[in-house]
Parts: structure tokens; sequence; C-alpha cells
């Protein structure tokens, strides 16, 4: 499985949604930043995805975007086989 890195904060629902949706789907462990508790961090990831909400979500590679586009991604039946597909 690749692996799954999420820039969060500690009080963002949205967060908390995906994490549980990434766990339905099988994965255990997921690489949080915290960006309340790093203003660096917050700037990389600002400058990584040009947005400024949280989750953003990366598996491998692959910006996924936030919650929603998460929930878009695994409707359309695309998230297992990212999460499954092998590293380049």
């Amino acid at each position: 499985m690749k692996p799954v890195r999420m820039y969060t904060t500690a009080d963002c629902p949205y967060c908390v949604r995906a994490k549980q949706l990434l766990d339905e789907r099988g994965v255990r462990d997921i690489r949080e930043i915290r960006i309340d508790l790093d203003s660096e961090a917050r700037e990389i990831m600002q400058k990584e995805t040009n947005r400024r909400t949280v989750p953003q979500i990366f598996i491998g590679d692959t910006h996924v975007g936030g919650c929603d586009d998460l929930y878009a991604l695994d409707r359309a039946g695309s998230l297992i086989p990212l999460l499954c597909a092998d590293k380049p």
C-alpha cells in the first residue's frame, strides 16, 4: 500500500472523516502533519497544494485534495486502486 500523508489540525472534523474513510479502506498508517502546531509546515502545505484548508491528503506522490475529494475518489472506485498501485 502506498504511504499516506495528511496535513491536519487538532479540531478538524473533515480530517477525522478522511481518516475514518482511509481506515475503512485498510490504511493503518497515516503520516499526519499538524499545521496548527507548525507554521513552517503550513507554508509548505500551501506551496505544495495551492490550498489553505485541511485536510490536504497525499497518497504516494499524488495530491488527492481534501476530504470531499477523497470521498469523490472513493465513490468513483478509484481510491483502492490508487492506494494499492505499485510504486513508480
